[in-house]
């Protein structure tokens, strides 16, 4: 029998801010989940710093963009894209009550351009790589305890359009991850993305690719 002492606190459910764009400041409910780790406040305003010197002229405006948040958790990333401008963004995510605040959040804002795929995020891309309809941006964040990094960024290949780009959170730099491949899957993602952007906030490494328009078709 635990005593009471020996028990974990619970969780308690708490928010994040939207840093750009129309719902600027509007908040973001963080469900009270194990695991759930939302991208921090610094990171997406690297993120998007990137997007918007990539896509000079455009600001901070991602208009006519496809984007996908895989591995959703929160949506921070994908909101985050919804808020400055994406034409549609997709959300996947399996945990229950994490869906069920993704939808939440999607009716207050009351956007037509936010979409959730519920159920596991690996099958429902391979699905989606069978539509023909190209994403420019993919945010790939799985739960680093399932090192799913490698595996859905091949799947990625297939969602990207020729120049679209994958953003990449993950325990390890992407050198790291490839270095923990086997030959063919490291020999794919090579000839597949080039990196444009990485960058290291405390444990955490993220990453800007890009499909190289003379790797994978």
């Amino acid at each position: 029998m635990t005593k009471p002492s020996d028990r974990q606190k619970p969780l308690k459910p708490s928010n994040l801010r939207i840093i750009g764009g129309r719902w600027r400041s509007r908040r973001v409910e963080i469900t009270a989940l194990e695991g759930l780790r939302p991208t921090p406040d610094r990171v997406r305003q690297t993120l998007f710093d990137w997007l918007e010197h990539l896509w000079a002229g455009q600001g901070q405006d991602l208009s006519g963009m496809r984007v996908l948040d895989a591995f959703a958790g929160t949506g921070a990333l994908g909101f985050e894209a919804g808020s400055r401008g994406a034409s549609e963004v997709l959300f996947i995510e399996h945990h229950p009550l994490a869906c069920q605040a993704i939808a939440r959040q999607i009716a207050s804002f009351n956007a037509g351009n936010l979409r959730l795929m519920r159920g596991d995020t690996m099958q429902a891309m391979k699905k989606l790589g069978q539509l023909n309809q190209p994403f420019d941006l993919i945010l790939l964040d799985p739960p680093f305890a399932l090192a799913l990094h490698l595996p859905a960024a091949g799947l990625a290949i297939s969602l990207l359009s020729k120049t679209g780009l994958l953003y990449v959170e993950s325990p390890h730099s992407w050198t790291q991850l490839l270095g923990l491949a086997n030959e063919s899957t490291r020999s794919l993602l090579e000839h597949a993305f080039v990196v444009l952007r990485q960058a290291k906030a405390g444990s955490v490494h993220y990453h800007l690719l890009q499909r190289n328009q003379q790797g994978v078709d």
